[in-house]
């Protein structure tokens, strides 16, 4: 389906590795920003760290480009932030909460915004940690809280609250955006935009919905009885 540019108060950065699928959505100009992690990248090939981040940098040179470290050292995941931040001006560097024995970043989390290293804060999960890192965030160096509100209700909680919270204790932060991560359905675009989120993070899969919005429910329906009846004669069936 052709993505169709909408109105709606969020901004939408696309989620992968795909460097085809980087290429065709940029010129969609729906996207407004690139976000990958180590994950996305392994799923999609990708051999070269440097090489990769610097075709995604070539493709979208003007768009925001968010790319993680992988180190579960504290330090070595601020000495590999530097270097990927030089990389662009466009570059946030993704650093996770926490590494993988629970340890809060927050200190490196300091040092990079202090020396002005945009940051997009990752795997962000509760209020209580986008407080903690507040308090470790200067007052003009850009940072993107991502509170994956899509892991959050995968565990049986409504991320809707918590996202309501995150609104509004960053209101006073003209530096800190907040950004709805690990989308599950289309719908979630319309929710983080009404709560007031500031930019939401989208795969492919979700934005080729995007041309569905406001679609007439009842020519959805004759188009879904349509399917339904197509695959059925394809099928042969006989009762």
């Amino acid at each position: 389906m052709k993505l169709q540019k909408q109105k709606l108060s969020i901004r939408i950065f696309a989620d992968g590795a795909d460097l085809s699928v980087i290429k065709r959505l940029k010129e969609t100009g729906v996207v407004k920003g690139f976000t990958t992690n180590p994950s996305l990248m392994r799923k999609a090939g990708v051999q070269d760290y440097k090489s990769f981040a610097k075709q995604v940098l070539k493709l979208a040179p003007e768009l925001p480009l968010s790319l993680e470290v992988f180190s579960d050292n504290l330090e070595e995941m601020e000495s590999q932030a530097r270097i990927i931040s030089s990389w662009g001006k466009n570059i946030f560097v993704k650093i996770p909460v926490m590494n993988t024995q629970r340890r809060f970043t927050g200190p490196i989390l300091k040092s990079l915004s202090r020396d002005g290293v945009k940051l997009n804060v990752t795997a962000v999960m509760s209020v209580d940690q986008i407080k903690n890192i507040l308090e470790y965030l200067t007052y003009e160096t850009p940072v993107i809280l991502s509170v994956f509100a899509g892991r959050i209700a995968d565990t049986g909680r409504d991320p809707v609250p918590i996202m309501e919270q995150c609104v509004d204790l960053l209101q006073s932060y003209n530096n800190v955006e907040l950004l709805w991560a690990s989308t599950r359905e289309l719908f979630n675009v319309m929710q983080a935009s009404q709560l007031g989120c500031d930019i939401i993070t989208v795969g492919e899969d979700i934005l080729d919905k995007m041309g569905l919005i406001g679609k007439d429910l009842d020519d959805f329906s004759r188009e879904t009885v349509e399917m339904f009846y197509k695959d059925a004669l394809d099928s042969k069936f006989r009762i």
